[in-house]
């Protein structure tokens, strides 16, 4: 039996992974009590999963079919910063979704319904989508006033337009360099959506 730590996320591309990493850069500073997402790894994540069984990514998988079937392609449009709980003493900092957001909301909540009846504990708080930039390290408080700063600076940015037409399942690996993620299936939106090996 071998774990494998799991997550399901929508990737970044073109025009909106390419402004993300710009803000994410303009966000970042010396001594700003923040870990930030590694820019290569920046993502739209939808639910962490935790240590799955390798033997149990199968059934994972054709639950997320199951869900993604119900969703054709959408749209989501990202602007602007802001942090949680509060813009003026963050915990974590990220990118704003201004259109799209009640699909994802929806695609989220099928999601936890239906692989918590595989034992995957539903998470405590509603999802609020956004792209996730930083946190804060363990042993800081709340980011330094220098990023606190910025993200009122950059409220208005504009980061453009993410066409969602599928969901990856990915494991992720930790090393001395940082996490490393590798894709386990790639899942399409809409009544098309199959595995990968069906294809």
């Amino acid at each position: 039996m071998h774990l494998i730590r799991s997550f399901i996320a929508i990737p970044l591309t073109g025009e909106v992974h390419r402004a993300a990493k710009k803000i994410a850069r303009e966000l970042q500073g010396e001594k700003d009590g923040m870990r930030w997402v590694p820019l290569d790894n920046l993502n739209l994540t939808l639910k962490f999963l935790g240590d799955v069984v390798d033997r149990d990514v199968p059934r994972v998988c054709r639950v997320i079919r199951t869900c993604c079937q119900s969703f054709e392609p959408f749209e989501l449009v990202l602007e602007g910063t802001g942090g949680f709980p509060n813009d003026e003493r963050p915990r974590s900092v990220w990118a704003g979704i201004v259109e799209g957001g009640q699909t994802l909301v929806e695609l989220v909540s099928r999601l936890e319904e239906d692989l918590a009846k595989l034992g995957f504990k539903p998470e405590p708080r509603d999802y609020r989508p956004n792209l996730t930039l930083g946190r804060v390290r363990s042993g800081s408080r709340v980011a330094s006033d220098d990023v606190v700063a910025k993200i009122k600076r950059f409220k208005q940015r504009k980061l453009g337009l993410l066409e969602v037409s599928e969901v990856l399942l990915y494991a992720s690996y930790l090393d001395k360099e940082g996490p490393s993620y590798n894709v386990m299936d790639t899942i399409r939106l809409g009544a098309d959506a199959v595995f990968a090996d069906e294809e």
